[in-house]
């Protein structure tokens, strides 16, 4: 029985080392862009969404089916910007386009709203529209993708243009800046693909946004009124990490205005570990809901994430590379030849906010210079200790008895020397004793 604890010991020693060993070459090695990783978790996605993870998503809130369609074709749209073969990438978005078109797609969304279905969902699949579009010279794009992008991005500007607020429903009575941002930026997308049309709706949106920051902190607000554009409650990182992500290809020079100001304050290290992003700006909190998650220390693990592709677009690679980093450790990636997944594949909507993050780039601005760095060299200095601790702690009580061992050994040999010595010094003067002694003895048996 003992034999088999103290195996069974070493054998979890084992997996302790391992893991901590593991956890520190993936803390060093941030995986970011469109190459060969991402490919592989959208390997594991796409497996996940012909198995129904849509309907999975979509019993998690309200845009869950549409979120994790939408992402899994915007990123395939990044990696296809990178290869010169785009046919699977084209193959992949377009399908994840027709996801967005069936009914299931529009289900969650009201018709009756301007543009049709409202702006949340006008504006991403529009986004999308675009993005396979791009992936095509002029010549070579499909005539009926052309004019359907060209009628969604008509009646979209056509929705601002008679809005008396930049803000539109993407509910009945409910209005997000997120959702009107993401439909701007389709609308500069159009103007860069196509003959521009709307660069007056563009300027005018932004005037109308600039008027109706959260005075709490500068930034676009979270919830508006939907009539007026009225701020209902300050920006929170949820919306933020996105609208961060959009506005720089609305606008590069109020984009990073932005930018600077809500890193400064939502990008936190807690417990001097991180970097992470808190879901209320910096003195505020707040309760967690359906999009944030729960709000560990204030943090917001989905902000977290997609805040890797703001950072990307605004050329932060320091704070991209880090929440990465940080990422590849919590999130305990599971990577085969095919898949890669995290968490264990047990919630894929995490994974597509993800991989869209980390293969995020501007699709219509020119890349920014980068902004000053709020993550140091060092910022990994304790979570390295941290694991190099926990690589060597299970084998510290063996290490110490073996040395132990070894001093008790040490002391025994000197004991057993000392002791030869005592007795060997003892033997020779015996015997120079004896042999003085017979032979002074000889001169007297000799004369006698």
């Amino acid at each position: 029985m003992r034999r088999v604890m103290r195996v069974l010991r070493l054998v979890l020693a084992a997996v302790v080392t391992v893991c901590a060993l593991g956890g520190l070459a993936r803390l060093h090695s941030p995986t970011l862009g469109p190459g060969g990783a991402a490919v592989r978790q959208l390997g594991f996605l796409r497996a996940e969404l012909d198995g129904g993870a849509g309907d999975g998503a979509q019993a998690m809130f309200p845009e869950g089916y549409f979120f994790l369609h939408a992402l899994y074709g915007l990123a395939w749209v990044d990696v296809g910007r990178h290869r010169t073969d785009r046919a699977e990438a084209l193959r992949e978005a377009r399908w994840a386009l027709s996801k967005l078109d069936a009914p299931q797609g529009t289900a969650p969304f009201s018709a009756g709203l301007t543009p049709r279905y409202g702006v949340f969902y006008a504006g991403w699949t529009n986004w999308l529209r675009g993005g396979i579009l791009s992936l095509r010279d002029a010549a070579a794009r499909d005539p009926a993708e052309v004019e359907r992008f060209e009628r969604d991005s008509r009646d979209l500007a056509a929705a601002f243009d008679a809005s008396a607020t930049p803000f539109l429903q993407a509910y009945p009575e409910q209005s997000w800046p997120v959702d009107s941002t993401v439909a701007i930026a389709s609308l500069r997308l159009h103007d860069a693909l196509l003959p521009a049309r709307y660069g007056d709706t563009v300027r005018r949106w932004l005037d109308g946004a600039r008027e109706r920051l959260d005075p709490a902190t500068g930034l676009l607000p979270h919830v508006t009124d939907p009539r007026t554009g009225t701020p209902l409650e300050g920006a929170r990182a949820t919306s933020q990490s996105v609208i961060q992500r959009f506005l720089a290809d609305v606008d590069p020079v109020f984009a990073r205005q932005q930018y600077l100001r809500f890193r400064e304050l939502f990008v936190v290290r807690p417990l001097g570990i991180g970097p992470a992003v808190r879901e209320y700006p910096l003195g505020t909190d707040g309760p967690g809901d359906v999009d944030s998650g729960p709000l560990p220390l204030g943090v917001s693990l989905s902000a977290t994430v997609v805040t890797i592709g703001a950072a990307r677009v605004e050329g932060d690679d320091a704070l991209a590379a880090a929440l990465s980093s940080y990422g590849e450790l919590a999130g305990v990636p599971l990577d085969t030849p095919h898949t890669k997944r995290y968490a264990l594949g047990l919630l894929p909507i995490g994974d597509a906010f993800l991989v869209w993050a980390r293969t995020a780039e501007p699709w219509v601005a020119a890349p920014p210079g980068r902004p000053p760095a709020v993550v140091g060299p060092l910022w990994k200095a304790p979570l390295t200790l941290v694991l190099v601790l926990l690589a060597t702690a299970p084998w510290l009580p063996r290490a110490l008895r073996l040395l132990r061992r070894g001093g008790v050994l040490r002391s025994r040999l000197r004991g057993r020397r000392a002791e030869r010595g005592e007795e060997g010094g003892a033997t020779p003067a015996a015997s120079v004793s004896s042999g003085s002694i017979s032979r002074s003895a000889e001169p007297s048996t000799t004369s006698h």
